[in-house]
């Protein structure tokens, strides 16, 4: 991707970066030729970013015009905002604490150039700020309050007030950060499009293991698309890609959801969308929508703090009780008295004020029905664990069993169970889900809709082989194109 760096004078800018254009803000304003280009990472270093100053309006216009400006409009606000540095003061404040631990004084400047700082001790802090924060140059304070250290303020950094004893340093960041830390790989010609798979192979409970990823990766080359595996360090890269896939565990109050965002906002094509994040992984939100709509599931009720008598008595014994972020099995609990359920319902309102209780359905497997823009792709049986009533056993030290996953063809799936996943999946989006459900004669159950399914090579994949990879792949591909259609004036 080609990069400007914009300033207000290039006379003065200080550094000779190879294969980067330096550019006069006002002639980015006003001359025709920024205006044409296309795909243009632009690095906005002007003085300042105050309201309707030159630093504004490139940032600005450089949106409009399609490029990819850093700091965007959006980064320039929260930098002015203090609440935003105070919320990310505390997101960050172990990671804080344990860089400026050694510090003696009571008030420190951190130097960010191009996500890096020039003691290596503060690295990692200097990375995770410019994620939040995508300015090139920022500048971080500092203060010890009662012990603990407090990010104060955070500000970007003029050019030129940049320390001529630090100049060489960001000079050699600048050329790596722009030059991008993608492998170099002998190809003939460039890709279409620029893949990221978010992925953490040491998460526990992975929607996806290893194998299943490289699956992915070489899916997307018979596309032509380049897939590259990234991780939570990489937030700042997102707009070096045309499409996020999100392999990890996600939650709303997690990074996952942060980098769903972010893309989506960047113009990304996502799986998983925020929306489908936010939907799925409450299950509160699953029990009132399933109930609106009718779709069957198991008898359901929304718990609080004074309806627990009303719970035991419509219900019965056993219950399912289920925090409203659960996920892999974990949060979910089968009580089997009105003594077990006020203890552990008791638990839970010390994190959430609302439950899902649910009547316990006893069966040998649930139905995963993978779906995929309101479509059936794939269907499997997952198993109990041995000696227990979920599929997934999990000890309390953290290890797990797992129980048979068999693969089915759809056609020999009951089109009762294929048509409610559909139809419960369609409520939530048109993205990639997988529908969890019980079925009990010619009755089926909806348990829960899943907003990134596992897809496991030697489990989910034993039927279609790579050919799941690869229509999922395919989604991708169309979706890009879409956007970049040229739109016809009305």
């Amino acid at each position: 991707m080609p990069c400007l760096i914009v300033v207000n004078n290039p006379d003065r800018w200080p550094f000779d970066i190879p294969g980067v254009e330096v550019v006069a803000g006002n002639a980015y304003l006003i001359d025709r030729r920024y205006t044409e280009l296309r795909h243009v990472q632009v690095f906005n270093l002007c003085r300042s970013y105050a309201y309707q100053s030159v630093g504004y309006y490139v940032s600005l216009l450089a949106e409009a015009r399609g490029h990819r400006p850093q700091p965007s409009l959006s980064t320039i606000q929260e930098i002015k905002s203090p609440v935003v540095s105070r919320i990310l003061s505390e997101e960050l404040d172990e990671l804080i604490q344990k860089s400026l631990a050694p510090i003696r004084g009571d008030t420190f400047t951190l130097s960010i150039y191009f996500a890096r700082n020039l003691a290596r001790t503060y690295d990692r802090l200097s990375l995770q700020l410019y994620n939040q924060f995508q300015a090139p140059l920022l500048r971080a304070q500092f203060a010890r309050r009662d012990g603990r250290w407090e990010m104060r303020d955070i500000s970007p950094i003029p050019a030129a007030e940049i320390p001529e004893s630090h100049r060489p340093f960001v000079a050699e960041v600048a050329r790596q950060f722009i030059a991008g830390r993608r492998p170099a790989r002998t190809r003939r010609d460039p890709p279409r499009y620029h893949l990221a798979i978010l992925y953490d192979q040491a998460e526990d409970h992975t929607p996806s293991n290893f194998k299943a990823i490289q699956k992915f990766i070489r899916a997307a080359e018979t596309f032509d698309v380049a897939a590259e595996v990234i991780t939570r360090d990489d937030y700042a890269r997102l707009g070096e890609y045309d499409a996020l896939f999100i392999r990890q565990t996600t939650a709303v109050n997690h990074f996952t959801f942060r980098f769903a965002s972010r893309a989506e906002a960047e113009g990304l094509v996502v799986i998983d969308d925020p929306r489908s994040i936010l939907r799925c992984t409450n299950k509160v939100y699953l029990a009132e929508l399933l109930d609106r709509h009718e779709i069957p599931a198991p008898k359901t009720i929304i718990v609080h703090r004074d309806n627990l008598d009303a719970v035991c008595e419509e219900l019965g014994f056993p219950i399912i009780l289920k925090q409203p972020d659960s996920a892999f099995s974990r949060g979910v609990l089968k009580v089997q008295s009105r003594e077990e359920f006020e203890a552990r319902a008791d638990e839970f309102f010390d994190k959430t004020e609302l439950l899902v209780a649910q009547e316990f359905i006893q069966t040998d497997f649930d139905w995963r029905i993978g779906v995929l823009e309101r479509k059936a792709i794939y269907a499997c049986k997952y198993f109990m664990a041995r000696k227990h009533w979920q599929i997934i056993a999990n000890a309390a030290d953290g290890d797990a069993d797992y129980g048979k996953v068999e693969a089915v063809p759809l056609e020999l799936v009951p089109q009762q169970v294929v048509r409610t996943a559909v139809r419960a999946a369609g409520l939530i989006g048109d993205g990639l889900y997988g529908v969890d459900l019980k079925q009990v004669g010619r009755k089926c159950h909806v348990i829960e809709v899943n907003d990134n399914p596992s897809i496991d090579s030697g489990y989910e994949d034993v039927l279609l082989k790579d050919s799941l990879y690869e229509r999922i792949m395919e989604v991708f591909v169309r979706r890009i194109e879409r956007l970049k259609e040229p739109r016809s004036e009305d």
